[in-house]
């Protein structure tokens, strides 16, 4: 299928590694010029040049404000993306009496202010092209809470409440927000859950692996490439009527209603 997409350029915030590599890959492979956002240069210029469509690797951590604002700035000097892809690493996992003050307040800087901020930047030009694509990497949790996981719980839910919000004043303007929302995907980020049950349980990690894919009704755990094509056709021309959406990829894990 043609997404309709080629020659457009998309921002993918993390993303040289797991899920945000996962978009980052599929867009290019639909020939969007991807430009890859992550705090290590070295393994972000090696992951550039391993994707097609000419990708460009975009140092910075968007969790800091000054470093957040020189990404915006490169960026722009770049060519204005009218596909962003949001994607943060998880908040660490801790019930909420463990989680101290010091965790809430990086987190929120990365996982809600850090995506609402680059956002923000690139909204003009895409109400001005009247076509843009916000997608925001959260998590199952949006829909469904999971235990120890209080600072993901939390801020999470907080970052699609905004979305949501945005989604509705910008749909007149040919832009779309939606989220995706992965389950327990066997990527990076999920060693630190798996770090934190064993810590609880004393588990060694294959009885831990073994726990969280029964829990699933696919059996298993999901991996990077279940989660990009999703991305891609989100952002194609196929999906201009989808906005305000958070869409599960997650095996069945979830257990909402709708």
């Amino acid at each position: 299928m043609d997404l309709g997409i080629a020659g457009r350029t998309a921002l993918v915030l993390g993303g040289t590694r797991g899920l945000g590599l996962a978009c980052a890959r599929a867009l290019a492979e639909a020939g969007v010029h991807v430009l890859l956002n992550g705090r290590d240069a070295a393994h972000g210029e090696a992951t550039a040049r391993g994707l097609p469509a000419q990708a460009q690797f975009v140092p910075g951590d968007i969790g800091d404000e000054h470093q957040r604002a020189r990404l915006i700035e490169a960026v722009s000097r770049i060519g204005m993306p009218s596909i962003v892809v949001t994607n943060a690493g998880g908040p660490p996992a801790a019930p909420f009496e463990e989680t101290q003050l010091a965790a809430w307040r990086t987190s929120h800087e990365t996982n809600v202010i850090g995506p609402l901020e680059v956002v923000r930047a690139f909204l003009p030009a895409m109400r001005a092209a009247h076509f843009g694509r916000i997608l925001n990497i959260t998590s199952f949790v949006v829909k469904e809470l999971y235990p120890n996981m209080a600072l993901s719980n939390s801020l999470r839910v907080g970052l699609t409440g905004a979305m949501g919000s945005l989604a509705r004043e910008v749909a007149p303007h040919g832009i779309t927000v939606n989220g995706l929302l992965p389950g327990l995907m066997d990527t990076g980020a999920l060693q630190r859950v798996i770090a934190d049950r064993r810590k609880r349980t004393g588990q060694d990690e294959a009885a831990v692996r073994e726990d969280m894919a029964r829990s699933i009704p696919m059996q298993r755990l999901g991996t990077a490439e279940d989660f990009g094509g999703l991305c891609a056709f989100l952002a194609s021309v196929h999906a201009s009527y989808i906005t305000g959406q958070n869409i599960c990829v997650d095996g069945g894990l979830t257990r909402n209603v709708i």
